[in-house]
């Protein structure tokens, strides 16, 4: 009988340990989530700004976005990893 219980009382502690790190994994998808969410809506806004000032060519500007986008995926995994 008290091997039973001794058993019940380890799954439930396993259970929670895993409880709490799903949690926290899904925290920190949700926060990386964000940032690359946060950069793309950046690299959009600064290609048409520097599509408006016309002060670069356009192949530039794209290349100003997908390495502002980049950068947004390198931080997203930062705080995944």
């Amino acid at each position: 009988m008290q091997a039973a219980t001794s058993v019940a009382a380890s799954a439930g502690f396993l259970l929670a340990a895993d409880t709490a790190f799903a949690t926290q994994q899904s925290q920190q998808r949700q926060v990386g989530r964000a940032v690359n969410q946060g950069a793309k809506h950046d690299a959009r806004t600064g290609k048409q700004e520097c599509r408006a000032a016309n002060q670069s060519s356009n192949a530039q500007c794209r290349q100003d976005k997908r390495d502002t986008k980049q950068e947004g995926r390198q931080e997203k995994r930062d705080i995944k990893y």
